[in-house]
């Protein structure tokens, strides 16, 4: 038991029925756990959609270190350029 405290923090997490009805189905057609099915559907949503936004950020990171100038403040300033504007 201590081996398995190791591997993993336990969380809580609220789930709608239906959702935790196909998730309890799966586990008994499959003679998984509900945990076990719901650590693999967290992994096939971190290796695609997960991924992305991770991939995006660390972009969006780079981007500000390199001194890069996010696109609404661009437009903003380009808006505040434009005839007619001035003060």
């Amino acid at each position: 038991m201590e081996n398995q405290r190791s591997l993993s923090d336990p969380i809580t997490l609220r789930l709608p029925s239906d959702l935790l009805g196909d998730i309890e189905a799966i586990a008994r057609i499959s003679g998984r756990s509900r945990s076990w099915v719901m650590v693999r559907a967290m992994k096939a949503y971190l290796a695609a959609e997960g991924q992305e936004i991770l991939e995006l950020d660390r972009a969006r990171q780079a981007a500000a270190q390199e001194g890069a100038t996010e696109l609404d403040d661009l437009l903003a300033e380009l808006d505040g350029n434009l005839p007619g504007n001035a003060a």
